[in-house]
């Protein structure tokens, strides 16, 4: 997802990082293309056409998989491993959460409304695992509610979602070293 890779950008930037050597890195080709596609859904979901919404397990599954390249080829073992206990915290919390809500994922849009990315009746219809959020959902901290306009995102979606910072900026550190 974008913003972290921009969080990530602005964070090294910040330590005095270059950030130009990381497009030259082949080590994340697999996942600038996993991100193209990503980007891709997302459009897909602007427009309406949910077709791709069907994938979308698999298409994130991919994504997150294509930074164990970076992870193996810098050796970047410790953040790896703190990165996977993020992503493990994360999926408990929305397991949870789901649990919580008859198996359901409710979902509090706001900024995506005017953006367009919210459709109510698209949910109901095409996503089996979202449900539009009430007053009688529980542990609505937990929900889907922190709405970035392109994606409406849960706390346990941070946590599996800050791997992808914490791989990009520490490939970005690694590159910086051998400059």
């Amino acid at each position: 997802m974008l913003p972290y890779i921009l969080f990530a950008f602005i964070c090294a930037k910040i330590k005095g990082y270059k950030i130009k050597p990381i497009f030259k890195a082949y080590t994340l080709y697999p996942y600038a293309i996993a991100e193209l596609i990503y980007l891709l859904l997302q459009l897909s979901i602007f427009m309406h056409s949910y077709s791709l919404v069907q994938y979308s397990k698999i298409i994130s599954s991919v994504y997150l998989y294509t930074l164990i390249i970076p992870i193996m080829f810098y050796k970047l073992y410790k953040p790896g491993i703190c990165g996977s206990v993020l992503i493990m915290i994360g999926t408990l919390l929305n397991k949870f959460v789901i649990s919580q809500n008859g198996g359901k994922m409710p979902v509090y849009a706001s900024l995506s409304k005017i953006t367009g990315y919210y459709n109510k009746s698209a949910i109901q219809a095409v996503d089996s695992i979202h449900i539009i959020g009430n007053e009688s959902t529980k542990f609505k901290f937990l929900t889907d509610y922190i709405d970035i306009g392109s994606s409406i995102l849960s706390v346990g979606d941070l946590f599996i979602h800050s791997f992808i910072f914490i791989v990009i900026y520490y490939t970005i550190k690694e590159i910086n070293k051998s400059l």
